[in-house]
């Protein structure tokens, strides 16, 4: 979607009238189309009663013949058949308008998320926006469409309605008539404020019951292993009660417009009533004359409930908007500037490099150095919490470093645009993600063109191609939500083979084979050497608990408190006898009580 239509020139907040008219100007001819089909509308419906009270006074006053009324009927109900048709056309063509203004909302606030990073969603929930993506953009559409067919519809019906009841039979009885109005208009008013903030209410607690939800389905396994199921019964079942209550305040306000445009129209036709007798019995109005005032009366039924049904929309479009429009014009994590969209692979380098996480004082990483050369393995292992996968985030950009420089090849990373780094980068992260496809649809994710003996290739040197084929569809076989189907362990070698697969010049493996065996770990390891070997400008970076998994890495480095406080190859480091000699000792004598 355009930007415009999101945002003013300016960059200003673009309130929710702005969006609907930066739209309505995009697609005019829907619009214009549906409002000559709704003025023809409105003409034929106020023709109907003028058209009846000259049938009456005709048959009062014997005026009409036969053939006359027979004509009179026939077209009374060729308007009727008319207004059928062109309620329907104009329909199809406003909410088709409307529906498209949705799907733009929802592939804007799409793209947007995809462009954010990790900090953004720490701060928002995951369940709040899918309430975003449809609920609140529900709500602007329905403002969109409904709310500009109800306006339109309901003011030009008034006019005509008014001017007819004004100019075309006694305007002493028009002003008597619509006395009671401006207190509905009043009233009105006050209860638009109260949906409002009704509807905002709705809206978040419907998110935050769906954060729940979310959270709940994405947990269960552990809410059954704790036996927490009833504890999360009763939460959801408070934040369903919550939700429920607020929208059915929203409601109850809502409802509050039809008493008054109730009585608003009893009182109208009291007085008109009361008017037009007295006018019909000086002789200055006729029967027929009264009759169709009184149809007209009855049209003003629809522009009053219709001013009531788009003040209610476009207060729900409001509270949607207000809480839609901060997601969509969020500043990104991460911006992107970058001028060079093609990468030459080169020396991995950080240059006096300081970062601390948003909103943490203490720097997870310090005056940090590194250069890694084209073709070599970096090996990255520390205590949990030292700072490893800080590097990675630094190279994935996920981060920008308060201080200092990260470098790839000829140029900085933030010189780089961002989709050609991730393009250039292929990331296993310990927890991978799997969807729900095929696991040859998965490891096929970073390379769609890739035939089946590529990717069996790749599931071979991830040491995952026997599990694949024991499977009851093999490569077909679909792997559930999240990789459900699978083991620990088999997601993390899928993910490699889609990473391997994919023969990006910077391999990044954060902690990716923790769940994996020892001897599945060496044969992967060996593997990855050999891919190393056979390409010289690769880089391979392996942040690992396991210091088996980097014992092979052509430069390991040891991380504390976000500095390197060791570092080697794993022989100058076991010679060292510091922290990495140390924890080696520990886990081979772990690994050996294991095997016994």
């Amino acid at each position: 979607m355009k930007e415009e239509v999101i945002t003013s020139p300016a960059n200003a907040p673009m309130t929710l009238t702005g969006l609907i008219s930066a739209y309505v100007r995009r697609n005019w001819r829907p619009y214009l189309l549906s409002a000559l089909m709704l003025a023809s509308v409105s003409a034929l419906t106020v023709f109907i009663p003028r058209q009846v009270g000259r049938v009456v006074d005709g048959l009062a006053n014997g005026s009409l013949g036969h053939e006359a009324l027979l004509w009179q009927l026939g077209t009374l109900i060729l308007a009727g058949v008319l207004i059928y048709f062109l309620r329907v056309a104009w329909r199809l063509q406003l909410f088709a308008a409307s529906y498209r203004l949705g799907a733009e909302l929802r592939t804007r606030l799409y793209a947007r998320l995809c462009q954010q990073g990790p900090h953004f969603f720490h701060q928002r929930g995951t369940g709040d926006l899918m309430a975003l993506a449809t609920n609140d953009i529900d709500s602007v559409e329905m403002a969109s469409g409904e709310a500009m067919l109800a306006g339109f519809d309901g003011t030009l019906t008034l006019i005509l309605v008014v001017a007819m009841m004004t100019l075309g039979i006694d305007w002493r009885l028009a002003v008597a008539a619509l006395l009671p109005f401006p207190f509905m208009a009043f009233a009105f008013w006050r209860i638009s404020s109260h949906i409002h903030q009704a509807s905002k209410d709705s809206l978040e607690r419907f998110g935050k019951l769906n954060d729940h939800v979310q959270e709940t389905l994405t947990g269960v396994r552990t809410l059954r292993a704790l036996g927490l199921e009833a504890r999360s019964a009763k939460v959801f079942a408070d934040l369903a009660e919550s939700a429920a209550s607020a929208s059915l305040r929203a409601q109850r306000w809502e409802a509050a417009f039809e008493p008054a445009v109730g009585i608003a129209l009893i009182s109208a036709t009291v007085l008109t009533f009361g008017a037009g007798g007295i006018l019909v019995w000086q002789g200055d109005l006729t029967i027929g004359a009264l009759t169709a005032f009184t149809m007209y009366l009855g049209q003003l039924i629809w522009p009053m409930f219709a001013a009531g049904w788009v003040l209610a929309l476009l207060e729900r479009g409001r509270a949607a908007w207000g809480r839609l429009q901060p997601t969509l014009d969020a500043p990104l994590s991460i911006e992107d500037h970058g001028e060079h969209a093609v990468i030459e692979p080169g020396a991995l380098v950080f240059q006096d490099v300081t970062f601390s996480y948003p909103g943490q004082p203490a720097h997870a990483l310090a005056k940090f150095n590194l250069h890694v050369a084209v073709g070599d393995t970096l090996g990255i292992v520390g205590a949990t919490g030292a700072g490893k996968s800080s590097v990675l985030r630094l190279i994935l950009r996920q981060y920008m470093a308060q201080q200092g420089q990260v470098r790839w090849g000829r140029h900085a990373l933030h010189d780089y645009r961002l989709d050609a780094l991730q393009k250039a980068i292929s990331w296993v992260p310990q927890e991978p993600f799997l969807f729900s496809a095929s696991v040859a649809e998965n490891i096929t994710l970073g390379k769609a063109s890739a035939s089946r003996d590529d990717i069996e290739r790749a599931a071979r040197q991830a040491c995952i191609h026997d599990d694949i084929v024991r499977m009851p569809q093999g490569y077909d076989t679909k792997v559930g939500e999240k990789g459900v189907t699978l083991s620990g362990g088999q997601r993390q070698r899928v993910a490699i083979a889609r990473a391997l697969l994919a023969d990006a010049p910077l391999l990044l493996l954060d902690d990716a084979l923790s769940a994996v065996d020892t001897h599945t770990e060496t044969t992967i390891l060996e593997h990855l050497e050999a891919l190393r070997r056979g390409s010289a400008s690769r880089i391979t970076v392996i942040v690992s608990h396991r210091l088996s998994a980097v014992a092979r890495a052509n430069h390991i480095i040891v991380v504390d408190g976000g500095r390197i406080v060791e570092q080697g190859d794993h022989e100058a480091l076991i010679a060292s006898g510091g922290w990495y000699a140390a924890q080696w000792r520990y886990q081979q004598l772990e690994a050996s009580l294991d095997a016994d």
